[in-house]
């Protein structure tokens, strides 16, 4: 039975661990067998405060999912690892993760599917920082090796398909045809420039005259740092809004009969249908575009009227102004040439 190594173990220390092994052995028991309940048993201890990478994962995520909008915005944070990294190490302890474990978990994925990879990666790389900052005994710069190890890849981001703006007014004209809250949905989108999630879960209660305000949890941005947010119904807009409520069921102004309100998929499939490459969040684009090269307005209008952030932490304290009256100005002319479906435009099918 070893006692351990010179220098490591000095003559005294191991003359007392002699004695207290040699009184184990009169006593009738196994020292070497006595010693390894000991090492496990320590071992055990240890287990109970190291926590493997999907328990750490589970804490992280639970840290930080007040600040995230809603149950989808929770999914999507938690989903790049839940499906590609916790199936593959989230058995091993975190003070045990070595990059190459990080590396084989990612490397399937890191060329196909980059953005959700990338995605994973940060994720872990969140949660290996919050391991070290309550006080376990990590590698800060596992992640960093990690990546170093997967390589370089040749992903070219691509912007989300968007509606050229000479082809809105055709489009919205067959969309028209049909009063299904998919189809008026996507003519709203169209109309007010919104985002999706703020469009579908549009309600009637939300709009006061001819002003909808959307509430901030469907607003872009981290819970706490974004403020309800008004947009100016254009005639087009309140046209479509008698629309929905002619065949309201509820509060919803676009109700599905499975859940609470349309989904993308729905919007996105009535595009499909129709033969249009783009894609409802594309109408933004769309916009933007328009007001670009028919020069209908300002930028700061444009922009607020995208929801977009304006200038520095300071600027913005200063300058308050949601510019209500004149994107309501804009809007207006906005639907004034959607609706006009006249022109050389292409033909979509309905």
């Amino acid at each position: 039975m070893g006692l351990g190594a010179m220098p490591d173990v000095s003559l005294a220390d191991a003359r007392r661990s002699r004695a207290q092994w040699a009184a184990v052995l009169l006593n009738g028991l196994d020292p070497i067998t006595g010693r390894q309940k000991i090492k496990d048993a320590e071992a055990d201890a240890a287990s109970q405060h190291d926590p493997t990478y999907a328990e750490m994962a589970e804490v992280t995520f639970e840290a930080r999912k007040a600040r995230l909008r809603n149950d989808g915005a929770r999914l999507r944070w938690f989903s790049p690892i839940l499906l590609h990294v916790i199936p593959k190490i989230g058995h091993i302890r975190v003070s045990a993760l070595h990059q190459r474990d990080i590396h084989n978990a990612l490397a399937p994925i890191w060329r196909t599917k980059h953005e959700t990879a990338d995605k994973a990666l940060y994720r872990t790389k969140m949660v290996i920082t919050h391991a070290r900052l309550i006080g376990h005994d990590v590698d800060p710069f596992i992640c960093d090796a990690a990546r170093h190890m997967l390589g370089y890849h040749d992903h070219i981001e691509t912007p989300i398909a968007a509606t050229a703006w000479e082809d809105v007014p055709r489009l919205y004209e067959v969309l028209s045809r049909k009063p299904y809250p998919s189809h008026l949905a996507l003519r709203w989108t169209i109309l007010t420039a919104t985002r999706g999630h703020s469009t579908r879960g549009a309600m009637f209660s939300e709009i006061d005259g001819d002003v909808w305000t959307v509430p901030a949890e469907r607003m872009k941005g981290l819970k706490g740092r974004v403020q309800p947010f008004r947009v100016p119904l254009s005639d087009a807009a309140m046209d479509v809004l008698a629309e929905c409520k002619a065949n309201a069921r509820g509060d919803y102004l676009f109700p599905s009969p499975r859940v609470k309100y349309v989904s993308v998929q729905a919007l996105t499939k009535v595009l499909n249908n129709m033969g249009e490459a783009g894609r409802p969040h594309g109408f933004r684009t769309s916009f933007r575009t328009w007001v670009q090269d028919t020069n209908a307005a300002t930028y700061d209008v444009t922009e607020t009227s995208l929801a977009h952030i304006i200038g520095n932490k300071v600027e913005r304290s200063y300058a308050r102004s949601d510019l209500l009256d004149q994107r309501r100005i804009l809007m207006q002319k906005w639907a004034g040439y959607v609706t006009n479906a006249s022109g050389n435009v292409v033909k979509l099918r309905g």
